[in-house]
């Protein structure tokens, strides 16, 4: 299986930084050092770093303040070898020209271990720092597919073997292996070539982790990882299959795009254990907070429902669709309260969780995994750096023996880490 994490300085909990000896911030490169030396001591594929465009108050403390993350990984592909490093980045407030070369630069920086999360942000507050107003759920979609287009023609700008240096003649490079991308489009027109050559990669792996009719259409066209939501293993394996099949719509090949659920595990020494921090990080979330997140999920402000009531049938969002679609499903299949849903995002985000021993948390991955639920996991531990740490130094070598994870690494870039092929470049491929 695929592993990856979810960095966060504060951790994924709510109030995992109050945890004694958790880290409490997450603007401190140490302890997202921590978390790659942790990655490459697991061999773990990825470090994922998320992103907003605004500071929201009473909110996750990891979502209000944050490092921008291609900076951030930048800085951690100097003292990292192996892992992966996976940055967020909005196409709806960004230019496809700056991206390319900002993605291009971390993939070079780091021999071939960049990963793009796509995503477009339909939160008001972002919008108000950029003199806006958010485009609807659909347009947002549409453009950032021509954008992401864009971002892949200046990829293929440079061929192989473009740069000569030949010293004799005075050539540096070879004109005939260098392309304009001319693209004029309905929200974009872009002239290229992109001012670096080919990556390690051929091109940086492309994330999505969108579950709308729009994010789902999107990550089936282009999306090399998807980071899923998926509280029950019946529907994220007919998530699994519908997306594969989309997938192959595209002329793509399905093993070529990982579904990756977020996953939180709460490991102890034995089920007890585990247990007794499940409900101290219960006990230490603070309600207003966790109200807060709640309603961020649903796209709504949820403090007026009662929690002991059933979940209300809302509209979705125009600003995020994903874990309320989820979130319903789930409610629908097991007629859950929205206390329920309140504690699942209380204590994971609204990620599936397992609380026991290594064993135990074995059992649920493994099940997963092999009946076609997932290719895998991003990690969301609840506190960084012990929980994380108790996951690799007791629930991988569990992996490892069941014959499901990595011992070493067989690679050095992202793509080889997830099985994935190197994109052929399109002007070289039109040679022939």
């Amino acid at each position: 299986m695929n592993l990856g994490v979810y960095a966060v300085g504060t951790g994924n909990h709510v109030s995992g930084w109050r945890f004694p000896g958790a880290s409490t911030s997450s603007e401190d490169f140490a302890i997202f050092k921590t978390i790659a030396d942790s990655c490459e001591r697991g061999k773990l594929d990825f470090l994922f770093v998320g992103d907003s465009l605004a500071f929201v108050p009473d909110q996750h403390p990891g979502q209000m303040l944050r490092f921008e993350p291609l900076t951030l990984h930048a800085a951690l592909a100097t003292q990292t070898s192996r892992v992966g490093l996976v940055a967020t980045c909005s196409t709806s407030y960004s230019a496809p020209f700056n991206v390319a070369r900002m993605f291009a630069s971390l993939d070079k920086l780091s021999r071939g271990r960049a990963g793009w999360n796509v995503v477009t942000t339909g939160l008001p507050e972002a919008a108000g720092n950029f003199g806006t107003t958010p485009m609807d759920h659909a347009l947002r979609y549409e453009s950032a597919t021509e954008f992401v287009e864009v971002v892949k023609g200046l990829w293929d700008s440079w061929e192989e073997g473009a740069i000569t240096t030949n010293v004799e003649t005075g050539e540096y490079f070879d004109k005939t292996k260098v392309h304009s991308l001319d693209h004029a489009g309905k929200f974009y027109s872009v002239r290229g070539p992109l001012n670096l050559t080919r990556t390690p990669q051929g091109q940086p792996v492309l994330v999505q982790a969108g579950a709308s009719d729009d994010g789902k259409n999107f990550a089936s066209r282009f999306a090399e990882m998807i980071f899923a939501s998926q509280l029950d293993k019946e529907h994220a394996k007919e998530f699994y299959a519908t997306m594969k099949a989309k997938v192959a719509g595209w002329g793509r090949n399905p093993e070529h795009c990982k579904i990756l659920p977020g996953f939180m595990p709460i490991v102890g020494r034995d089920e007890e254990d585990a247990r007794k921090k499940l409900s101290e990080l219960m006990r230490l979330a603070v309600p207003s907070v966790a109200l807060k997140m709640l309603s961020s999920r649903f796209g709504h402000d949820m403090s007026g429902f009662d929690l002991d009531g059933p979940v209300p049938d809302l509209p979705l969002s125009n600003d995020i669709q994903t874990h309320a679609k989820v979130a319903y499903a789930k409610a629908r299949k097991d007629n859950l309260k929205l206390r329920d849903i309140y504690n699942q995002i209380a204590v994971a985000r609204g990620y599936l969780f397992a609380c026991g021993d290594a064993a135990m948390v074995s059992d649920v991955m493994e099940e997963w995994f092999v009946d076609r639920a997932c290719d895998g996991f991003v990690l969301v531990p609840p506190y960084f750096p012990a929980a994380f740490d108790e996951f690799i130094d007791q629930v991988v070598p569990e992996l490892q023996n069941r014959g499901i994870f990595r011992r070493e690494y067989s690679g050095f870039t992202l793509r080889e880490h997830l099985g994935l092929p190197v994109p052929e470049n399109r002007h070289s491929k039109a040679r022939g």
